[in-house]
């Protein structure tokens, strides 16, 4: 039986590395091309050759993708200039080749502040094309289990692919815990509450508030096979960007508002909901969850 690698511990390329098929990855832009931000040594800040993202193509099972690995141990992953241009540059690539998917490895804790407007822009950006690339027919399948977790733009980047996975260490969100906690201080939210934390933006419950649609075991391979699954149902049934679709997950986010709106904690949304033993749910393992997530209100 092999190893279980986990998803959270690896870093970008060892993703890359195990959850596509051995040795199918081919980068474009390779750190040989050192292809650096042009702002970071103004501030005698680091740079890194891929600028904390590694942009290629693979083989996912069968199936040909274009894939995004970001490097959350190099400035948490975020998003500047030239960051923001390859990702922007892999999307319409993908449109122009018409591939049937393009995996993103999500690990950001959103804009690179370092670089200001050019980091905004440069998320700007990724949207515009990542919601081109669904109106072509591209499928987007966003995957979220390293430790900086997806804040910020692309915590939005995110939530507008076609499929999210997450695993319970995942996380998404807006606004980091830091940021909150400093705009509003430690009684509105406190950071260090890792249970809190967790509780509030972590995979289980962003998964029963239907923000991602797989939540699975922090496992590399458990990843893979849903990314596999994913895209070949997908490729079988494509959903293309509609009016009819936006207004669904608008009517979505309504209900979820005038439903849960007033709840402070996410235990109380859970109880809500009707999930069975509520207060438990931080202490199941992901088939145990699944299996109390089914038999909520509206599942």
């Amino acid at each position: 039986m092999s190893r279980a690698i986990s998803y959270q511990e690896a870093t970008a390329r060892e993703r890359l590395q195990h959850l596509f098929n051995p040795g199918s990855f081919e980068e474009f832009l390779p750190p040989s091309e050192r292809i650096t931000s042009p702002h970071l040594p103004q501030l005698n800040a680091p740079v890194s050759f891929d600028d904390g993202v590694a942009i290629g193509r693979a083989l996912l099972g069968g199936a040909p993708v274009y894939v995004a690995a970001q490097e959350g141990a190099f400035m948490g992953g975020a998003v500047g200039e030239v960051h923001g241009a390859k990702l922007v540059g892999l999307l319409r690539k993908a449109v122009a080749d018409k591939v049937t998917a393009v995996v993103l490895l999500v690990e950001s804790g959103g804009v690179r502040l370092h670089e200001a407007n050019a980091g905004l822009i440069a998320v700007s950006e990724v949207m515009r094309a990542l919601l081109d690339a669904r109106d072509a027919g591209v499928a987007v399948i966003a995957l979220v289990g390293g430790a900086n977790g997806a804040f910020g733009g692309m915590g939005i980047v995110t939530r507008c692919a076609n499929v999210v996975i997450m695993s319970e260490e995942g996380r998404l969100a807006m606004s980091g815990p830091e940021v909150i906690e400093t705009a509003n201080g430690v009684e509105e939210y406190d950071s260090r509450d890792r249970a809190l934390v967790w509780r509030t933006c972590g995979g289980k419950h962003r998964y029963l508030l239907g923000d991602c649609q797989r939540i699975v075991a922090d496992d590399v391979a458990a990843f893979r096979a849903a990314a596999q699954e994913a895209v070949a149902a997908l490729s079988a049934a494509p959903t293309g960007l509609t009016l009819e679709a936006l207004e669904a997950e608008q009517h979505m986010l309504a209900t979820r508002l005038d439903n849960y709106g007033e709840l402070s904690d996410p235990v109380d949304i859970w109880t809500a909901m009707q999930v069975p033993d509520a207060a438990n749910v931080p202490m199941l393992d992901v088939d145990r969850f699944i299996a109390a997530a089914s038999q909520r209100k509206g599942a």
